[in-house]
């Protein structure tokens, strides 16, 4: 039984509605950050970049590593813009996908002054988003080429990035002003409980990337930068996409011999 695909949703121009492209029009690789600003920085990293979309909080660009097409797309801020998006990619061709975003520290190991970020393994589902997908016991994780392409490209560069798990959640302030809330108390017993566990970073996007990705059978990893984004993540990410390009390439010659 093959995995199960949404169906596609299009505009009067027969884009993909929220995302305005078409198949063509992205990569099988794609790097997803959540700004839209930010995807002008990442599209630096291409050769021949050149803007195919910006709609809504979804900007993307297309350009090339390695000879290849790869793309850059915005997910907007939550899991539920992110999931479109994904999805709308997914339609569009796409199966390789990096998250590039940032995060807020949790357990102490997340404090070590030397670190630049997470690359995240797996994603704790304090979000919405994937429960209409499917149960909570099923795990949201990374698929295990990324996070080896990711880890390699830090060990090339030389930058610190430390494997673990990261929070989603739906409130960002929640986090930062759980005081004002009426669940104020679930609030700091739930955050002390992700601390004791040895989870790394609270953001908002992760969980859903991978639930989505793992339904839809595609790959998704993340790599997050502690509080504001900095070059190492970005250098990290597109030199994970190299890898990745590289492995798949071999596999591919593999199978053709």
């Amino acid at each position: 039984m093959g995995y199960i695909q949404s169906k596609e949703v299009l505009n009067e121009k027969g884009q993909q509605y929220h995302i305005a492209c078409k198949k063509g029009d992205v990569g099988r690789y794609v790097l997803l950050p959540g700004d839209p600003f930010r995807t002008d920085a990442i599209a630096s990293f291409l050769d021949d970049a050149h803007l195919v979309a910006h709609n809504r909080e979804h900007k993307t660009w297309t350009g090339k590593l390695d000879g290849v097409d790869v793309s850059v797309t915005s997910t907007g801020m939550g899991g539920p813009s992110a999931a479109i998006a994904l999805e709308e990619l997914i339609h569009c061709g796409a199966d390789t996908f990096i998250r590039v975003g940032t995060c807020g520290r949790i357990c102490a190991d997340s404090f070590e002054e030397e670190g630049h970020g997470v690359i995240v393994t797996g994603a704790v589902r304090d979000e919405g988003t994937s429960r209409q997908y499917i149960p909570i016991e099923y795990p949201a994780v990374a698929d295990r080429a990324v996070v080896e392409a990711l880890a390699r490209a830090a060990a090339d560069l030389g930058h610190c990035f430390t494997e673990g798990l990261c929070q989603s959640k739906d409130s960002f302030y929640g986090q930062h002003d759980p005081d004002s809330m009426p669940e104020a108390h679930a609030l700091h017993r739930r955050w002390k409980a992700w601390e004791v566990g040895h989870v790394m970073a609270s953001e908002m996007e992760t969980a859903a990337l991978f639930i989505v990705s793992s339904i839809r059978g595609c790959r998704t990893g993340a790599i997050l930068a502690y509080e504001t984004m900095n070059d190492p993540t970005l250098d990290v990410a597109c030199l994970a996409i190299k890898h990745l390009i590289a492995a798949d390439l071999r596999r591919e010659n593999v199978r053709g011999a």
